[in-house]
């Protein structure tokens, strides 16, 4: 949920422009990598862009995209007193390439950005504190958002400069590459206004040619029915059997396409530590193990505890069975009986696979 700080003084102080160069330099000495500044009313097109995409089912079970659509589709309908929307991107470079666990069938393949602490507490703190700066420099009002609220950062981020979206519809940057997180800071007072970013892949498709499961129906746009990071995560039940086999060890993420994007090779590294944690590849027969109370333990504080034990353990069940390594099948056996469908259905299905 968005936070919000206020004061009852109105905006003033120093010069609008003086204004945003404090505001830019004292988002990087929070740890922030780039901020830019653009506002609520910038992208008119994100509407009908938003409802082509739910009318096409392309958001499979994610209702919360369809829901508050007029919100989610126009930024100052969310908020009518914001004037400025202040965008900021703070990189989580990973320090390998994280195709390397996909070579690595006894263990799980887990997204960059969730090996580590969980970016939304971190992102948020570091927007709030900047935000109550902003206040005490300038007065005004803010709301700060981190993907968690109906706020299309991506196409804000692009209208603001910070990068473009690509043919893999993530954001990306010629300075950044595409490995950061977005935050966003609305607020009331006027700001000078950064000039958009426009598109740089050119000829490429990098991206839509390494996804396994072909979830790219044409450049710049994604069927979250046939990505596996929605797959993996967002996606309640059982995965169709036809998908089962293309997720490999993938059991929560995947970042093909973000890591052969070319532009990688100007990322910057990672300033904060805490995103490179435990969770990279894990052993496949320690998660599968796991309880309720074990899966909480062991994944407290990431972001990887949202999805529950029993969803992560069907992922799991499904990499055991697209490992090929007959040692794992008593570990599947194990769980054919287990109380969730879904993860005895993966079970049998694992346990099959390596008959």
């Amino acid at each position: 949920m968005p936070s919000s700080t206020s004061d009852p003084r109105p905006a003033g102080g120093p010069d609008a422009a003086a204004l945003k160069s404090a505001l830019v330099a004292q988002a990087l000495a929070e740890g922030f990598l780039a901020a830019r500044i653009t506002t609520p009313d910038a992208i008119p097109q994100a509407a009908g862009r938003l409802a082509a995409y739910v009318g096409a089912d392309r958001h499979g079970q994610m209702g919360w995209m369809a829901e508050r659509m007029g919100w989610r589709g126009d930024p100052a309908a969310l908020w009518p007193d914001a004037r400025a929307v202040v965008m900021l991107a703070e990189t989580y470079t990973p320090g390998h390439d994280p195709r390397e666990d996909l070579e690595r069938p006894d263990r799980g393949a887990v997204s960059v950005y969730a090996q580590g602490k969980d970016y939304h507490d971190i992102v948020k703190a570091r927007l709030k504190r900047l935000g109550r700066w902003l206040i005490a420099e300038a007065g005004g009002e803010i709301k700060v958002f981190v993907d968690t609220a109906p706020v299309m950062e991506k196409p804000l981020a692009q209208a603001a400069g910070l990068g473009w979206q690509g043919k893999h519809t993530n954001l990306l940057s010629r300075d950044l590459g595409n490995w950061f997180f977005l935050g966003a800071i609305f607020t009331t007072l006027p700001l000078p206004v950064d000039a958009p970013e426009t598109d740089h892949c050119g000829s490429c498709t990098a991206c839509l040619d390494i996804c396994p499961t072909r979830a790219f129906p044409a450049p710049f746009q994604l069927d979250a029915r046939r990505c596996i990071s929605y797959l993996t995560i967002e996606h309640r039940g059982p995965v169709d059997h036809e998908l089962r086999p293309l997720l490999g060890n993938r059991i929560y993420g995947c970042d093909d396409c973000l890591a052969v994007c070319p532009w990688n090779k100007f990322a910057a590294g990672a300033r904060e530590m805490r995103y490179h944690g435990p969770h990279r590849a894990p052993p496949l027969d320690e998660l599968a193990r796991l309880d309720d109370a074990g899966f909480r333990t062991r994944f407290s504080g990431s972001p990887i505890k949202r999805i529950g034990r029993d969803r992560m353990v069907r992922n799991v069940l499904y990499a055991i069975g697209n490992s090929g390594l007959p040692r794992l099948r008593v570990v599947a056996q194990a769980l054919a009986d287990d109380p969730d469908p879904a993860v005895a259905d993966a079970a049998r299905w694992g346990a099959g696979r390596l008959a």
